[in-house]
């Protein structure tokens, strides 16, 4: 497909619009309220420019769009020129450019939404409704848009409402829904918040609530999250009693780190430091003993280090966890070969010569 710079193709393939924004005579004014709610969004910033996203929501919260209008009151407000809340509004896709409809409806048609159904979803909505990439149909309900992810793979194909879920799509489905909001109904979202309109949720990005009540906002607050995908893989693991192995230094992986009654750490303590109580090159511990020697006091000469490696091993509840242990025991062996392959490497010399095992230099061309 051909994408020229503006056209709708292009703005749906590479993600940038350079058409012109568009000039409405028949909006909402932004009025003095909205000025207020302006500066109430910079108070929540130390630095008022950081205001200026929420501000561009807001202000779609009220035309619809983020207009040349909109555009000279965050610049105002803010001390900054037109052209830098315009190269930011024109950065990102959640700022629109033309009047939405009263429903923005999101198409995913990236990777694996289009493999399992997603463009053909797309294609057919267009059809239906008889708009296509950032248009809107001439009732004014509905605004299509593709969308190159919508960050819910586990559920493919996606199709969003004013960023509300609608999992697992096909055709029918998803016509099923655009003729609902055509009807001026607002079908429940597989999950999430209950369904507004964008204005509505514009609103809310701005950081004020877009309900009528506080049991309205509760609702949406309680509205159902992850789904049966996403849990999946954790129901699975809880099932065969699979965890992950515990972190080294955690509580659950140090247990030989506890304090004593003193509020000291215990003589069994693992090492503080990235050397202390590690095997010496020279097969000694630390103290200069013999690696296998056996101490005066009947100990094997093994670090506290490794003791709580050996425990965490012999702990494990499970092959993964089992071997998550082995892979942090300071006693691990080296894979075979590494260790050679170390000693006889060249070793980089500062007069431009390799260093070679045994010491000798040997010349090396530049």
């Amino acid at each position: 497909m051909s994408a020229l710079p503006g056209s709708a193709e292009g703005t749906a393939v590479t993600g940038l619009d350079s058409s012109a924004v568009e000039v409405h005579e028949d909006l909402p004014p932004l009025t003095e309220q909205t000025r207020l709610e302006c500066r109430e969004i910079m108070a929540r910033y130390p630095v008022p420019r950081s205001a200026l996203l929420p501000m561009l929501h807001l202000v779609q919260s009220v035309q619809g769009y983020v207009s040349p209008e909109g555009v000279a009151l965050c610049a105002q407000e803010l001390g900054l020129t037109k052209a830098e809340v315009g190269a930011v509004a024109t950065f990102y896709t959640m700022f629109k450019r033309r009047p939405t409809g009263r429903h923005l409806v999101s198409v995913c048609t990236n990777t694996l939404c289009a493999v399992l159904g997603g463009q053909r979803i797309y294609d057919a909505v267009a059809d239906e409704l008889g708009v296509h990439h950032d248009e809107t149909t001439a009732d004014g309900s509905i605004t299509l848009e593709h969308a190159e992810c919508l960050a819910a793979c586990d559920y493919a194909p996606v199709v969003t409402v004013d960023y509300e879920f609608y999992d697992q799509q096909d055709v029918g489905a998803a016509l099923e829904l655009v003729a609902a909001l055509r009807r001026g109904e607002r079908p429940d979202p597989t999950r999430g918040a209950p369904l507004t309109d964008f204005r509505g949720v514009s609103r809310q990005l701005a950081g004020f609530s877009q309900h009528a009540d506080d049991a309205a906002a509760r609702a949406a607050v309680d509205g159902p999250s992850a789904g049966v995908p996403t849990l999946r893989g954790v129901r699975l693991a809880a099932e065969r009693g699979e965890a992950a192995p515990p972190m080294p230094g955690s509580a659950a992986g140090s247990a030989d780190a506890r304090p004593t009654e003193a509020g000291e750490p215990s003589q069994h303590a693992g090492p503080r430091s990235g050397t202390e109580g590690l095997p010496s090159p020279g097969g000694s511990d630390g103290a200069g003993a013999p690696r296998d020697a056996v101490r005066p006091d009947g100990d094997d000469g093994q670090t506290p280090g490794a003791e709580a490696a050996d425990a965490q091993v012999a702990a494990a509840d499970n092959p993964a966890e089992r071997s998550g242990a082995q892979q942090n025991h300071p006693d691990r062996p080296e894979p075979a070969g590494r260790e050679a392959a170390d000693r006889d490497a060249p070793a980089p010399d500062v007069d431009g010569q390799a260093q070679s095992g045994s010491g000798t230099s040997v010349p090396r061309e530049v």
